[in-house]
């Protein structure tokens, strides 16, 4: 078994606890953490470079080459590097620290981009260094290849169909490259003549990590995306995408930034329906975001004092030790 063997067939988690009180709704969530590259872009690497080298496109003296703002890249660089590959990779300055090395640790090349500019710059400037050296490289060009938003459509939607158990009414996603949301809504509606797309739309700042705000006239929309698929969007802060990463660790689940925003919408969803069941993803884990400040003070026991604290463990040792003790009359 090659580590090409081990994408896909993720598990579909319930979180409709989640989501208290409304007994008519069921929500559920793929688990990308469990690709071995730790995240959603797995899929689509694994099948735009396999193509690429079944159809003479990528060769041995070409570099893998594109933009990423961190997942895509980790991906590129573990199946690059293990198929025999050199990767070179333009990725903005503001991914996360441990992505960045995570990539290189698979001896992958790292050029970073202003990270004021945001993942705009990094796709400006893949395409400079490409076209100044065509020979020098593959250009995997996840935005514009079409075998990104197919991975999608014949891998995780459909697992996310035989998964689902009945009919899936609403799928909540957002645009990165736009692949997954493509692939995922261009299938779901094939399926299901009911379905609704509902797209994730994070502010412009400081916005969250991976996902394209759209919401500027000079912002680069991805080639692949296909808006028409798009029944409604809501928009998300960072900060609700922050609350929600919290919500979920505390339910044992350490996801990242997308992923709460993802949740964030969902919960948008939820407040106006009354029956559905609501399909999302959790792209990534949140160990990946250390570096980033999503996790400061975000925990529960920096808002207790220690003296509360150690009150409240010698309140549960008493109680304890008096359910202990045995009555005699």
């Amino acid at each position: 078994m090659s580590i090409l063997d081990i994408i896909g067939n993720t598990p579909l988690l319930d979180l409709t606890d989640l989501f208290p009180g409304r007994s008519r709704i069921t929500v559920k969530a793929k688990a990308e953490w469990r690709n071995p590259g730790g995240s959603l872009k797995d899929r689509p690497v694994k099948r735009m470079l396999t193509r690429a080298i079944e159809s003479g496109r990528l060769t041995r003296d070409k570099i893998i080459l594109d933009s990423s703002s961190g997942n895509a890249g980790i991906a590129y660089a573990m199946l690059g590097t293990a198929l025999g590959y050199r990767v070179q990779l333009v990725i903005p300055g503001n991914a996360s620290n441990e992505r960045k090395q995570r990539i290189r640790s698979h001896g992958a090349e790292i050029i970073e981009t202003d990270p004021l500019e945001g993942y705009d710059e990094a796709l400006r400037y893949v395409h400079h260094l490409y076209e100044s050296h065509p020979e020098k490289y593959f250009f995997c060009d996840q935005y514009a290849n079409d075998d990104n938003w197919l991975a999608h459509y014949e891998t995780t939607a459909e697992e996310m169909i035989v998964q689902a158990d009945g009919e899936i009414t609403h799928f909540v996603g957002s645009v990165g490259t736009g692949g997954s949301i493509t692939g995922i809504g261009r299938r779901l509606k094939n399926k299901y003549s009911n379905v609704q797309i509902i797209g994730v739309r994070p502010e412009i700042w400081p916005g969250v990590e991976g996902l394209k705000p759209l919401g500027s006239p000079g912002d680069i929309v991805p080639k692949i995306f296909d808006e028409s698929i798009i029944d409604h969007w809501v928009d998300v802060t960072a900060d609700e995408a922050k609350e929600w990463c919290g919500k979920m660790a505390r339910v044992g689940l350490f996801v990242g930034q997308s992923s709460g925003a993802y949740l964030a919408g969902v919960s948008k969803v939820v407040e106006n329906l009354g029956s559905g069941k609501i399909i999302t993803l959790l792209n990534d884990l949140g160990d990946r975001y250390f570096s980033t400040g999503l996790w400061k003070e975000n925990s529960q026991l920096t808002n207790i004092h220690a003296p509360q604290f150690i009150h409240q463990l010698e309140t549960e040792l008493i109680i304890n030790k008096v359910n202990s003790l045995q009555v005699t009359p």
